[in-house]
């Protein structure tokens, strides 16, 4: 089967790195889902998920030994771009662009409350610390029910793998301080980060 996406060796290279520090001893994968509309342009998330929790409907293609799973709706607003490094970090290009840019409503939900202060004292105490060193930060922004809305500033702010931060670590780790918690959303506007890019650990 015809691949989707075209990775470059030095984007696959760093992908691995990544890939690589994740716990467990099964195969991890890449999962890649556009997830909506940015600017004019579309919205993805990316995540490490064990390659045997792909589903049925997912397009599964190898790229070496990384598998890349894609949702089906996914497929075709993907197909043909390509996963590469700039001089700052891995990027998405595109060719392709969607129909309409609709903008994402404001959260609703209060900064009050027990919910939001155990979600406020989590980020302080255990999320920014450990994001801090790629420069990155998170704010809570709301809390509406059981659900927080963050937004991601410094180095996550545009990063190209927020998604994978958001998801892989910031909400992981809510989740298990706090039980009643449901879901994490991200709220940040990425398009006007300074460099919308995953950024490497300078050496």
């Amino acid at each position: 089967m015809e691949n989707v996406l075209v990775i470059s060796e030095e984007a696959l290279a760093m992908i691995r790195g990544l890939r690589d520090q994740e716990p467990g001893d099964g195969e991890i994968g890449l999962f890649i889902e556009v997830t909506g509309t940015r600017q004019g342009q579309y919205a993805y998330e990316l995540a490490f998920i064990p390659t045997e929790d792909a589903e049925a409907e997912h397009h599964v293609e190898r790229h070496g030994d990384l598998q890349v799973m894609i949702p089906h709706q996914s497929v075709e607003p993907l197909r043909g771009a390509s996963l590469t490094m700039g001089e700052d970090g891995l990027a998405m290009d595109n060719p392709n662009r969607p129909v309409a840019s609709p903008s994402m409503a404001a959260p609703q939900g209060t900064l009050e409350g027990p919910l939001a202060e155990q979600v406020s004292q989590v980020l302080l105490e255990a999320v920014n610390p450990a994001i801090a060193a790629h420069g990155g930060r998170a704010e809570l922004v709301s809390v509406d029910g059981t659900i927080a809305y963050l937004k991601l500033g410094g180095g996550c702010q545009g990063c190209g793998m927020a998604q994978v931060t958001l998801k892989q670590g910031i909400e992981r780790i809510l989740k298990e301080s706090i039980p009643e918690l449901t879901e994490v959303v991200d709220v940040t506007d990425h398009a006007s980060g300074a460099d919308p890019y995953y950024q490497q650990s300078k050496k």
